[in-house]
């Protein structure tokens, strides 16, 4: 019953940790804004990752989410999930390091802009240093195409 971590597991302990970020948003209707915060990164028996962050949005709200990941080791494939406070739903992840070993593509579906039924996204960290991240999130559009709406960067505090 007890699994033990993987490399896996390893790789995302390097998003452990205190950081501060911006976002920058761009929304399907051409609206854009940029969002500061932290954010908390602790490990759970190093089997998963809980990022707990904070911020004020544009128009002076609080918010608060929190994202979880790990690795399913009888699937074979990271999972998670992210839930905020400025949302009713939950977005399960499911994904895969790419190539390079230096990002994690996690899909998930999830209301879509126009509210009319549902849309793919992906949302992908990639590590650029030991005290450097960015995650960005991008839409499927009709054509399939991926289209990025968020970019942020994160810096260890």
């Amino acid at each position: 019953m007890f699994a033990k971590p993987q490399s896996e597991h390893q790789w995302l302990e390097q998003i452990l940790g205190e950081w501060k970020f911006d976002h920058d948003c761009k929304m399907p209707d051409g609206s854009s804004t940029t969002t500061q915060g932290k954010m908390s990164c602790r490990s759970l028996g190093g089997m998963w990752v809980i990022c707990e962050s904070g911020g004020e949005s544009a128009e002076g709200e609080p918010w608060s989410s929190i994202m979880t990941l790990g690795f399913d080791t009888a699937d074979g494939h990271y999972v998670g999930t992210f839930v905020g406070s400025m949302m009713s739903n939950i977005w399960p992840y499911e994904g895969c390091l790419d190539e390079s070993g230096k990002k994690l593509l996690l899909s998930s579906r999830g209301p879509a802009f126009d509210g009319a039924g549902k849309a793919n996204y992906r949302d992908t960290i990639h590590i650029l240093d030991a005290d450097t991240w960015m995650m960005t999130s991008e839409l499927q559009d009709e054509n399939g195409q991926w289209v990025e709406f968020m970019s942020g960067k994160h810096t260890r505090c």
